[in-house]
């Protein structure tokens, strides 16, 4: 990593963003990441808008982190899981508040990865982790090229191990990840790197 990327002396956010087969794989990195994580998690994962939605209720049943839909002006706060609700974007402002927004579909998606994550790097620049996994399609890798510039870290699920590999893959392919891990590998990095950074 260069110098210029670990210009923070610690993180404050992680950011997730799945599309098909992500529910397992949110379901793996959550329930490894531990109660007691110091900082928010913010997920972007693909759902059906013309269903409600149960994925909180699913992934609390998985994971010691207190989970939910995020909601409009709540501030993130640490140890919590917010995923932004079906067909809203979910984006992040300084001090960690949180927006929805119904504005237009980007890449015929809302939510977006791309739009968190560009919020992500704006609010928190070096202090932000991005992380994009499974899913078809690109959405994701705009964003992650914002987390870069900023100085944040960036990592992909291997595309070769990825239940569907179009995120992770064109994610990879702009040159702005840090790290290329098997699934079973990306929490530990997670924690690792929010723990060391705390010490």
């Amino acid at each position: 990593m260069t110098a210029d990327r670990s210009t923070a002396d610690h993180y404050e956010v992680v950011a997730l963003a799945s599309s098909a087969g992500g529910i397992k794989a949110l379901t793996e990195i959550l329930g490894a990441l531990g109660p007691d994580l110091s900082v928010p998690v913010l997920v972007v994962q693909h759902l059906d808008p013309r269903h409600r939605t149960i994925i909180a209720e699913v992934l609390t049943r998985r994971t010691a982190l207190r989970v939910k839909l995020a909601e409009a002006e709540e501030r993130a706060r640490p140890g919590t899981v917010y995923i932004a609700p079906p067909d809203r974007h979910l984006l992040v402002g300084p001090g960690g508040t949180l927006t929805l927004s119904g504005s237009e579909l980007v890449h015929f998606l809302r939510p977006s990865a791309d739009l968190l994550f560009e919020s992500v790097a704006g609010a928190y620049g070096a202090q932000a982790i991005a992380c994009v996994l499974t899913g078809t399609g690109s959405d994701g890798a705009m964003g992650v090229e914002a987390v870069t510039s900023r100085g944040g870290t960036v990592i992909a699920e291997d595309p070769r191990t990825a239940e569907f590999k179009g995120m992770p893959e064109a994610a990879v392919g702009t040159g702005s990840v840090d790290f290329v891990l098997p699934l079973e590998e990306i929490a530990a990095v997670i924690r690792g790197l929010v723990e060391t950074k705390r010490q």
